[in-house]
């Protein structure tokens, strides 16, 4: 774990315009100094992401959105007491200490407060941090310090270790400008728990428009090519692939655990939502490591942390550039 020492050396990096990877409860970010427009622009060279491609703000607390924003909803202000710190990520009107650089040249900004004590050490130290997950744009995001190294390695200038991220899947994003709040991402605070804090329904659009991070068609994408099927089609579609020349790995359904499969690498996936959350980047991450060049999934009820489960599959799915 992070030492106050490495707190103060990662704090140093940002003041100077560096990159800082941090951990969060989700997954690790890439952070610079928020205000600092050329910093900022460094994230996007380094993970090679679009410049239309907005960021989120990290704050150290509540009591500091008032500060990046200019106007907050009585919804909004309600799912920040709520929620914070935690994988809750609110888009609000921009304010004035927020650079364009760091919305994709919008007037909205995305912020949220992390629940890590590493995550939130660096923010009381520093202030406020703009940052995507550490990861090279478009592939799997990273859930402990060396994934990032690996995939990041001297591009960072500094690493925050804070072991393995407790959700492993990014924030929930909700659109809080208007009246009626909406679900651009599903994330880490499921629909069901926003739903009882507000007393009414939200939907979860499949565009917006509100640009936010996670919108790509192909994102959190291994190397290998992802097959979706229905649960009770997995085996037979992955010894398919198996038996054409494909190097199959599989996401074996809980209920499938004792169905013998003959592929090259199989994990069985945990029944609990918040397990497979927490170990489904790891598991996309252990199958491209094993040489698979297919993974056979199939996706799982879309409720509570299921909803943001299968929302990572499908775009792991996604159209690759060369499709």
């Amino acid at each position: 774990m992070a030492r106050t020492t490495d707190i103060e050396q990662a704090a140093g990096v940002l003041r100077a315009g560096g990159l800082v990877a941090f951990p969060t409860e989700t997954v690790y970010g890439l952070g610079a100094n928020a205000e600092d427009p050329a910093a900022v622009a460094r994230i996007f060279q380094v993970k090679g992401r679009p410049p239309s491609h907005p960021l989120i703000v990290h704050i150290g607390g509540a009591e500091h959105l008032d500060d990046w924003v200019e106007d907050v909803p009585a919804a909004a202000r309600l799912l920040a007491e709520r929620f914070w710190p935690g994988p809750l990520t609110l888009v609000l009107r921009r304010g004035r200490r927020v650079p364009l650089e760091a919305t994709g040249g919008l007037e909205t900004v995305a912020v949220r407060v992390p629940d890590h004590p590493v995550a939130l050490a660096l923010l009381t130290a520093f202030g406020g941090v703009t940052a995507p997950s550490a990861n090279r744009f478009g592939a799997v995001s990273p859930t402990t310090a060396d994934h990032v190294r690996a995939e990041l390695g001297g591009d960072v200038d500094c690493v925050l270790d804070g072991g393995l991220c407790t959700v492993g899947v990014e924030s929930t994003i909700v659109d809080a400008t208007g009246d009626q709040p909406s679900v651009l991402r599903p994330g880490g605070v499921t629909r069901e728990d926003l739903e009882a804090a507000l007393g009414f329904p939200l939907s979860v659009p499949s565009t917006s428009r509100v640009r936010v991070p996670g919108q790509h068609p192909s994102h959190y994408a291994p190397r290998a090519r992802v097959v979706l099927v229905e649960p009770g089609k997995v085996v037979a579609e992955a010894e398919l692939a198996q038996e054409t020349g494909h190097q199959v790995g599989v996401f074996l359904p809980a209920s499938y655990a004792d169905t013998p499969v003959k592929a090259h690498a199989v994990v069985t996936v945990p029944a609990s939502m918040p397990a497979y959350a927490r170990g489904l980047y790891g598991f996309l991450r252990e199958l491209d490591q094993q040489g698979c060049d297919v993974i056979v999934a199939s996706l799982p009820a879309e409720e509570g942390l299921g909803l943001a489960i299968a929302n990572r599959l499908r775009r792991a799915a996604g159209p690759r550039p060369t499709d």
